[in-house]
C-alpha cells in the first residue's frame, strides 16, 4: 500500500481552539502544527529539545502554506507557543500540565504524536524503560492531567494518540513492563504502540460510562514515514539499517506532510466527530490486531498504568480526575 498516501480532505478551521501537540518540533509533529497553524488554531509545540522547537516555530511562520493549498487557508493564520515537555522525565510531564492549566484558558486538542522508536535498552529517571515511558507513561499521565481543562473546553474536544502498524506485533508484559528478562528494541515499541491503541480504547469508555460528553479519543497509525525515529536502527537493527532505511527505502515511504495526514483527519474532520475509541490509518477507520481490540486487556493496562504512576484506579472516572488533579497541586 506504499503508492497510497490518502490525504486529508477537511477544510475544516480551527479559529479560537487551542492545540497541544507533543513532539511538534519535528517530522510528522511539526508538520501538523503547521497544517493547525493553517487553519487559525493556537499551536501549542511540547516539545523537549527547546533550540529544535524555537527552529520549528521559525519555519512554520516562515513557510506556511503548501503549494497544494486552497484558497481557503490562505486567510488568518493562528498563533504558535512553546512549552518545555520531557516525557521521560514524570516531573516534566506534571510541570508542563501544570503551566498548560494555568496559563492557557482552554485545551479543545490534544495530540500525543512524540515517541521513540526502536531504542537501545534504557531505563528513565524514574526507573522505567525508555519507550514505554515516552510512548505510553509520559502520555498516559499527560492526558489525565489535562482532562479537565478539556472538560471546560468542551464540546468539540479530540485526544488524538499516534500509534504505528507495529502494534500487530506487540503485547503487553504485565509481569515485567520494562522487559528487563528480555528486552528487544522492537518488542518494547511494538508493546509501547499496542499500548497506545489500548488507552484510547479504554479511555473513550471511561468517558462514556462517567457521562463526560464532546470529548472524542483517537488512535492511529501514520504510515512508515521518514522522520527522525530511525536513527538507532544501527545499533539495535544490524549497522547499515539506517542508511537503508533513510535511503535504499526512500521511493517507498512517506514524507512528514503524508505521515501527518491520518492524525490531521482525526483532529479536524467532522465526521470523525461522531466517531471515538477507534484506530484510523489512510485517513479511515481500521481493524487493530485482536489484542488491540480486547476489552479486558484495555481495563487490565489501565489499572497496571495507573499503579506505575502511584495513582489508584477508581471506578467512578470523575473522583478519579479529582485525585490525579490533587497529586498535582501537591
Amino acid at each position: 500500500m506504499w503508492t497510497y498516501h490518502k490525504l486529508c480532505s477537511s477544510n475544516a478551521r480551527l479559529d479560537n481552539k487551542v492545540v497541544v501537540i507533543t513532539g511538534a518540533n519535528t517530522g510528522i509533529g511539526k508538520e501538523t502544527a503547521r497544517d493547525f497553524y493553517r487553519r487559525g488554531a493556537r499551536v501549542i509545540l511540547a516539545c523537549r529539545n527547546m533550540e529544535k522547537a524555537r527552529n520549528a516555530v521559525k519555519d512554520i511562520k516562515n513557510n506556511p502554506f503548501l503549494s497544494t493549498d486552497n484558497e481557503q487557508y490562505k486567510s488568518q493564520l493562528g498563533d504558535l507557543a512553546i512549552y518545555s515537555l520531557d516525557l521521560c522525565s514524570l516531573k516534566s510531564v506534571r510541570e508542563c500540565a501544570k503551566k498548560l492549566l494555568t496559563s492557557e484558558s482552554a485545551i479543545h486538542i490534544l495530540v500525543n504524536n512524540a515517541g521513540i522508536m526502536m531504542s537501545p535498552h534504557k531505563k528513565t529517571e524514574d526507573g522505567f524503560e525508555l519507550q514505554l515511558q515516552s510512548n505510553h507513561l509520559g502520555h498516559f499521565l499527560l492526558t489525565l492531567l489535562l482532562l479537565p481543562k478539556m472538560q471546560s473546553s468542551a464540546p468539540g474536544c479530540r485526544i488524538v494518540n499516534v500509534s504505528s502498524l507495529a502494534h500487530v506485533f506487540g503485547k503487553i508484559h504485565f509481569n515485567d513492563m520494562n522487559l528487563d528478562r528480555s528486552y528487544g528494541a522492537l518488542k518494547a515499541y511494538a508493546q509501547s504502540k499496542l499500548a497506545n491503541i489500548l488507552f484510547t480504547k479504554e479511555l473513550a469508555h471511561q468517558l462514556k460510562e462517567a457521562g463526560i460528553n464532546g470529548i472524542n479519543v483517537y488512535s492511529l497509525h501514520p504510515g512508515v514515514v521518514r522522520t527522525e525515529l530511525g536513527r538507532y536502527y544501527n545499533r539495535t537493527i544490524i549497522p547499515g539499517a539506517t542508511f537503508f532505511y533513510y535511503h535504499i527505502m526512500r521511493p517507498f515511504i512517506k514524507s512528514s506532510v503524508q505521515g501527518a495526514q491520518t492524525t490531521i483527519h482525526c483532529a479536524v474532520d467532522k465526521k470523525v466527530a461522531n466517531e471515538t475509541g477507534l484506530y484510523y490509518s489512510e485517513c479511515r477507520v481500521t481493524r487493530p490486531q485482536w489484542r488491540a481490540r480486547d476489552d479486558q486487556m484495555a481495563k487490565d493496562l489501565w489499572d497496571h498504568t495507573c499503579r506505575l504512576l502511584h495513582l489508584e484506579p477508581d471506578t467512578n472516572f470523575s473522583t478519579f480526575l479529582q485525585t490525579v488533579s490533587h497529586q498535582l497541586a501537591n
